[in-house]
């Protein structure tokens, strides 16, 4: 009997936004490359909708914001939909933005959650409170697209992993991602002291290269540049919990660094570890 192929459940949390289908697009080539069903979700806030009304005029408003944001979110949906040839559902709510988001997280369960990546802000390491808020209690896989370079079904990506505590990376679906990846795999770790780089493996596996960084002030520009230069689309980076005192480990702030400076789209793990086997 033939198996059935898992479905992972994608989440793009969108604010309808001048990158919002940019995001969906991405999106969208990630759940044709991992078999993966996509819901988009928005969330209005009050103060967006009704201002100082009477009750009735309050009512009255909201309807109408209803109608306008249902259509709003089809304008978005709809074309995409129809060009790639994939069902995009939508759900939205009227409410506290952090709350309305911990309760859908319930309901839906998501596999993976998607957000638009943000141009970051002087003395902020990540532009937006959204990204840091999924972050810090969404266990998931999250995908912070980015607005340049789309990931399309039929284009292979080019992939690489940063902080990756195997010699693929830990999400559930590396083995369909890399399917549609160019080889070699690009891996990169920044490490406290460069004196222990002898103890960590410079090589993985045939598909695999493996570079190296002493942790200071210029790691992240030089990842940033090597990036740049090889036309790297995708870096992964491992969130997972690991051994204390491990050369390779970096910490939550050194993770929100890294999205705020790298312009490409990442894909960061779920915060358990996933028993992942080797790529053939």
């Amino acid at each position: 009997m033939k198996s059935i192929k898992r479905k992972y459940r994608i989440l793009v949390l969108s604010d309808l936004g001048k990158s919002a289908s940019t995001t969906l697009r991405s999106t969208v080539g990630l759940a044709k490359m991992i078999n993966g069903d996509i819901t988009v979700f928005h969330v209005k806030k009050p103060s967006e909708i009704v201002n100082r009304e009477n009750q009735l005029s309050a009512m009255r408003t909201i309807n109408d914001k209803h109608t306008e944001v249902d259509r709003e979110i089809k304008d978005l949906t709809k074309p995409l939909s129809d060009e790639l040839g994939m069902k995009i559902k939508y759900s939205f709510a009227f409410g506290n933005v952090k709350n309305e988001l911990s309760a859908f997280f319930e309901k839906s369960r998501p596999d993976i959650i998607v957000l638009g990546k943000r141009k970051s802000k002087p003395f902020k390491l990540l532009g937006d409170s959204i990204t840091e808020f999924v972050l810090n209690h969404f266990d998931g896989v999250v995908m912070i697209a980015s607005d340049k370079d789309c990931l399309v079904e039929n284009k292979e990506i080019t992939l690489s992993t940063l902080n990756s505590s195997e010699p693929t990376f830990n999400l559930a679906f590396a083995d369909e991602l890399m399917k549609h990846s160019l080889k070699p795999l690009k891996s990169f770790k920044i490490v406290k002291n460069s004196r222990l780089e002898k103890n960590l493996s410079k090589t993985t596996d045939t598909e695999t290269i493996e570079y190296i960084f002493e942790q200071n002030d210029s790691a992240i520009k030089k990842i940033s540049n090597y990036l740049s230069k090889n036309s790297i689309n995708v870096l992964s980076i491992d969130r997972t919990q690991k051994e204390k005192n491990r050369a390779d480990d970096l910490t939550e702030t050194d993770i929100s660094s890294v999205i705020g400076k790298i312009d490409v789209t990442f894909l960061v793990s779920g915060k358990q570890k996933y028993n992942a086997v080797k790529h053939k």
